[in-house]
């Protein structure tokens, strides 16, 4: 056997590198080491291992408090394993091999999922599904029990001291071994060996007050208010007799039908420069007359790309991109009685070192169209968002593909050159929101798992579609609630929980699991999170977000405890209200209670806009949750860092936006234009003075016009994306509009 040292490292890693900070991956297969032969203080310097293979070795176990930071897939495969434990200290592992090890069993299987909670392939096979409910359902039944035998037969002694404590806990850890019992006896030393993890916890909460487990206050009774604002106004469907609601989001007067048909020939997508105008195109998918397109399901594959078509618009002003002048600032009213203090504007500025960027309308798109029409001007675009990089965790990356959903369609467009690359319609739905994820795909036998990227759509019939656009095919298809879907929200940390909020007033919390070769699908409920309303947006706090979700309402905004296990509820009520003050204005005619905004800028810096007050809040989530929540109300005033002013409307639901990579927020107005706020060009005199920040920049609504028709009247914009890097950003319509605005360097 060949002693490990920096050298042999350095000659078995890749890429070949000088210092083993650098090495990504090791192959140490095969050498007949044991777990004494691994140094760990050597090893530890791996610092950006992300694949190791220690495969046909001797190991028994691995040397205990060996930290790999970076290491996600790790190959076990024909040793000698018994202690699984030793593996507690690689978290972050997503993968593992440990076939042709004689000695492991169920127990030790279950064993695994508990300690390694990112652990996602497992011997080449998907085990999300099976891993969360062992992690969560099983161990909360365990829970359960354990207190149960607790209340029943022990109690605390009186006096506490520590010889007293030291007897009750071996007397209590053996009682609840033998006694608590749960699953079938092929995992007895796992059921053992949980419920010890669990009672020696439970016993320290009761006796130290600083790590006691805080109980959820039960909020269950539901005030009677006064109904609020409909996202979507409701009609009767056609299509689908189950389900009455058909939700719109504002009564508008329909636009006429244009008499030109359109014609077959095709246009390039970009802005064409003439005398006094600029030409933006605008497509729509066409298909052959007569072909009905539906969502492909699984083993069915077509491809999607849309078809140019002769809707050519000019932009009425030669320049599309029009700063606003002076009178900008008269739009908004001030606001005073906002908390602030003097580090306030370096908190700010530290968010980005970045330059205001210069964007320019290049394409207008009718994607969404009722039949393909042309002609078709009432369909609402609700929901788009970039797709992630492979490996996606929250920042960095960007992509020029978006997937925007309206009607019954869910397109996604190549930004750059403007075209349809995908398509799905599903006769009879209307989607109202969408989520991307990055999840593992295992290819089966030995070869390892993959990220890929997933697409979720849901709207008015309450089911959720994923689609693997890569393949052009929708694999999986569950039913989320009765009632309209509203939003879906993935963990970015956990890529397989998906959030779904319903109109049935509920959050609730999906695993869906992985992606195999099969398309094999299987969905599993995990918590409901009750509301007293509907929820319009879901956000997680980029560094926290499987202990905390804030879900913007039409009655306020309510902050909860997603984390599974973490009660003995699969049913869970508001940890606490975040107020604002513009709350204190309210009166008969003004109700500022609907959160119809909201996003993180920073990890601590949040975005959030509430109907009918013409500004946005920037707050600090850190301090706001720090405060103690009132008793009774369970409410904290948000800690406001500064006001952006934003245009006076009363139209509901404009969605504002943020891309933290550039420490831009950007929100779209009921006449078509786009507000943009570069946090770090924001005035200090502003901070100083109390009044509303002006924006950094507003877009004028671009006035397509058709050849030889009218201009289109600047509509509301429902919902705005940005890259990660800001090199695009895409605007929805609710007039069947999608307008793609590029970076462009400044003159």
């Amino acid at each position: 056997m060949e002693r490990i040292t920096e050298k042999l490292l350095l000659e078995k890693g890749s890429p070949k590198a000088k210092k083993l900070e650098q090495i990504k991956t090791l192959n140490l297969s095969r050498m007949g080491l044991k777990h004494q032969d691994l140094p760990v203080r050597l090893l530890s310097r791996l610092q950006s291992l992300e694949r190791w293979d220690l495969s046909g070795n001797k190991l028994q176990k691995l040397p205990k408090n060996l930290e790999l930071p970076a290491l996600r897939y790790l190959d076990l495969s024909d040793n000698q394993m018994e202690d699984v434990t030793t593996l507690e200290s690689l978290g972050k592992l997503e993968e593992l091999k440990m076939e042709d090890n004689l000695y492991i069993t169920v127990s030790d299987n279950y064993k695994l999922m508990v300690l390694l909670p990112n652990l996602r392939i497992y011997n080449g096979k998907d085990i999300s599904t099976t891993a969360n409910h062992v992690r969560y359902v099983y161990t909360e039944n365990l829970r359960t029990r354990m207190i149960a035998l607790w209340e029943k037969s022990f109690c605390l002694p009186d006096p506490i001291t520590a010889q007293k404590i030291s007897t009750l806990e071996t007397n209590f850890v053996n009682t609840a071994r033998q006694q608590v019992k749960f699953g079938p006896s092929s995992v007895n030393d796992f059921t053992k060996w949980k419920v010890e993890i669990l009672a020696k916890e439970y016993l320290r909460s009761l006796t130290e007050p600083n790590k006691r487990l805080e109980s959820n206050e039960s909020t269950d009774a539901k005030e009677n208010s006064e109904a609020s604002p409909c996202k979507r106004k409701c009609s009767t469907s056609e299509t689908d007799i189950n389900i009455r609601l058909t939700p719109h989001k504002k009564l508008r007067s329909e636009l006429p039908a244009s008499p030109v048909k359109d014609s077959p020939r095709k246009y390039s997508l970009r802005l064409k420069p003439q005398s006094q105008t600029q030409t933006v195109t605008i497509r729509s998918s066409l298909r052959k007359t007569g072909q009905t397109q539906s969502t492909p399901t699984r083993g069915q594959t077509r491809a999607g790309t849309a078809r140019r078509a002769s809707n050519v618009w000019q932009t009425s002003n030669g320049n599309a991109q029009i700063k606003q002048k002076d009178d900008v600032g008269k739009e908004g009213f001030r606001v005073t009685e906002v908390r602030r203090d003097a580090n306030i504007l370096s908190t700010i500025k530290s968010c980005s070192k970045t330059e205001p960027v210069c964007l320019k309308p290049t394409h207008v798109l009718q994607c969404h169209s009722k039949q393909d029409s042309s002609e078709d001007f009432s369909t609402q675009l609700w929901a788009c968002a970039f797709q992630p990089p492979p490996g996606f965790t929250g920042s960095g990356g960007g992509s020029r593909l978006v997937a925007t959903c309206g009607g019954d369609t869910v397109c996604i467009i190549d930004c750059e050159t403007g075209m349809v690359m995908k398509k799905y319609k599903v006769p009879g739905e209307e989607f109202y929101s969408l989520a991307w994820s990055t999840v593992l795909m295992s290819m089966g036998g030995r070869a390892s798992a993959q990220h890929c990227s997933i697409l979720a759509a849901g709207g008015k019939r309450g089911l959720v579609k994923l689609i693997h656009p890569r393949n052009n095919i929708a694999y999986g298809e569950f039913r989320a609630s009765r009632k309209p879907l509203s939003v879906l929200r993935f963990n970015h940390h956990q890529g397989n929980f998906l959030f779904t909020g319903s109109y049935d007033k509920k959050i609730v919390m999906w695993d869906v699991g992985g992606v195999d070769s099969q398309y094999t699908f299987k969905v599993v409920q995990l918590l409901v999170l009750e509301i007293s309303n509907t929820p319009i947006h879901i956000c997680l706090p980029p560094t926290s977000p499987s202990s905390h979700l804030l879900a913007a309402c039409e009655e306020g905004l309510h902050c909860f405890n997603p984390q599974p296990g973490t009660d003995n509820a699969t049913k869970r009520s508001k940890d606490m209200e975040i107020t604002f003050p513009i709350y204190k204005k309210e009166d008969d005619s003004h109700n500022y209670h609907t959160i119809d905004g909201l996003s993180f800028l920073t990890d601590d810096i949040v975005a959030s806009k509430n109907l009918m007050h013409g500004c946005i809040y920037l707050w600090s989530w850190s301090r706001t949750k720090a405060q103690r929540p009132n008793k009774k109300s369970r409410t904290v005033c948000a800690v406001v860092l500064a006001e952006l002013q934003w245009a006076n409307t009363e139209i509901p639901y404009l969605a504002l936006n943020t891309c933290p990579g550039q420490a831009y927020i950007v929100c779209g107005d009921d006449k078509g234009r786009l507000w943009t706020y570069h946090v770090t060009t924001l005035q200090e005199n502003s901070l100083q003075t109390g009044k509303p920040m002006s924006p950094t920049e507003v877009l004028e609504w671009p006035n397509p016009v058709r050849k030889g028709l009218s201009q289109v009247e600047g509509p509301s914009i429902n919902s705005v994306a940005m890259d990660p890097e800001l090199r695009y950003l895409v605007a929805l319509s609710d007039k069947n509009m999608v307008i793609v605005w590029k970076r462009v360097e400044s003159s």
